[in-house]
């Protein structure tokens, strides 16, 4: 069954700029900018004020269903460059180490010795992601940036490379995996 009319609104904080042209979304905040496109979804998206609307006319179940979606993307791109995101990697290893190192400018990982391997794995960053060891704990990796699906994502890279091959997964558990998600506080 069709729905008329759905929508859902969404509150542009103060100090944040919102610039929509033909479903190209662009957000400049305190952090940086931060631009998605949105075309290959038919939802009319306006600016009210200091309101962002978004609605379908004439929808079924997953044509309203997007109207969500679409409003948590813009409201993570606020969160994004008024705050930014941070995720938390811990190593866990039983007995060979990982030793992993950080280029200088904190966008490429080299992982060494993971399960006693010669193989150096490299991860690249994605596009304004950056990396850094943890100074107030052992064996931590920050990795931190505005675009949350660019973090996380680059934590998923990370994750990914260190899987466990051709041994039982449930004996060793050894990797990199994500302890925490924060959003930065400033």
């Amino acid at each position: 069954m069709k729905d008329i009319v759905k929508n859902d609104e969404l509150i542009i904080p103060e100090g944040v700029k919102v610039v929509i042209n033909s479903r190209i979304i662009t957000v400049t905040g305190p952090r940086g900018t931060l631009t998605k496109n949105l075309r290959h979804l038919n939802i009319e998206i306006k600016r009210v004020q200091n309101k962002l609307t978004f609605t379908v006319f004439h929808g079924v179940r997953k044509h309203v269903a997007a109207i969500r979606t679409v409003r948590s993307l813009v409201h993570n791109m606020i969160v994004g460059v008024t705050k930014g995101y941070q995720y938390k990697m811990r190593y866990v290893y039983a007995h060979f180490p990982i030793n992993v190192i950080i280029n200088g400018e904190g966008n490429a990982v080299e992982i060494r010795n993971f399960l006693g391997q010669k193989v150096v794995f490299h991860v690249k960053m994605r596009e304004g992601v950056t990396c850094e060891a943890s100074k107030a704990q052992k064996d931590e990796l920050l990795i931190t940036g505005n675009d949350l699906e660019a973090v996380s994502q680059s934590a998923a890279d990370v994750q990914q490379t260190c899987r466990v091959k051709n041994k039982d997964i449930r004996k060793f558990l050894d990797g990199i995996y994500v302890s925490e998600r924060n959003v930065l506080e400033e």
